[in-house]
């Protein structure tokens, strides 16, 4: 899950991102607005850990003004500032979740994974293409029925190809789901991740089969799909 923390306390962003990182977070760090608008509008995220107090700012304000251009992404607001009012504030400008400081990775990162359960069922909560099957939710993946484990990278690979089964996906957005702009990536980082997790789909029997698309990216089809 691609985040964005906005938080000025460097030594608890340093925590919290090692920990989502260990967690499967792609996770990129801002200290103030100005870092966090420019991130928010170069990579696409699923998710905002959001300080209210900032140096250059209001936390809410911006994120008032997400909700306004008509961002939906989720928004999880920690701040030191815990009164009723403060809550109320939070959840009145658009935000999902409200953590007091000092945040407890742990259940920061279960808050997290409540938010992602709640909008996965909102829309379709199991990945079905052939005979591979994925739910997001607990995070398992079936072939025929029977259980496939797959290292965290390459599930991460599996269910962004998954949600667009059918349809290529660009190199970059696959990039840009895994990494954060911090994560020091070797050139051939993908390419490894789509080699071991071709790997599992072929030793499990899987029908769905991952096609590179020269110059472009990848994409996750049906034998059929091709046929003929």
């Amino acid at each position: 899950m691609r985040t964005l923390l906005v938080d000025h306390q460097a030594d608890l962003a340093r925590a919290l991102r090692v920990a989502l990182a260990d967690d499967g977070f792609a996770v990129d760090l801002a200290c103030t607005l100005e870092e966090a608008s420019s991130a928010f509008h170069c990579a696409s995220y699923e998710i905002l850990l959001l300080e209210l107090v900032l140096p250059d700012g209001d936390g809410l304000d911006w994120l008032r003004q997400l909700r306004s251009q008509g961002h939906s992404v989720p928004v999880v607001v920690m701040s030191c500032l815990d009164d009723s009012e403060k809550r109320i504030a939070s959840f009145n400008g658009g935000a999902d979740d409200f953590l007091p400081k000092p945040v407890s990775p742990v259940e920061l990162i279960a808050r997290m994974r409540a938010i992602q359960r709640r909008a996965i069922q909102m829309t379709d909560p199991i990945h079905v293409f052939g005979n591979l099957n994925f739910d997001p939710i607990s995070r398992q993946v079936s072939v025929a029925g029977d259980p496939l484990t797959i290292a965290r990278r390459e599930l991460c690979i599996l269910e962004h190809l998954l949600s667009r089964a059918g349809r290529i996906v660009p190199r970059e957005q696959l990039e840009g789901h895994l990494y954060s702009f911090n994560d020091e990536v070797s050139t051939n980082a993908l390419e490894v991740g789509i080699y071991r997790l071709r790997g599992h789909l072929s030793r499990s029997g899987a029908t769905p089969r991952i096609t590179t698309v020269r110059g472009i990216g990848y994409i996750l089809e049906l034998p059929s799909a091709t046929s003929g």
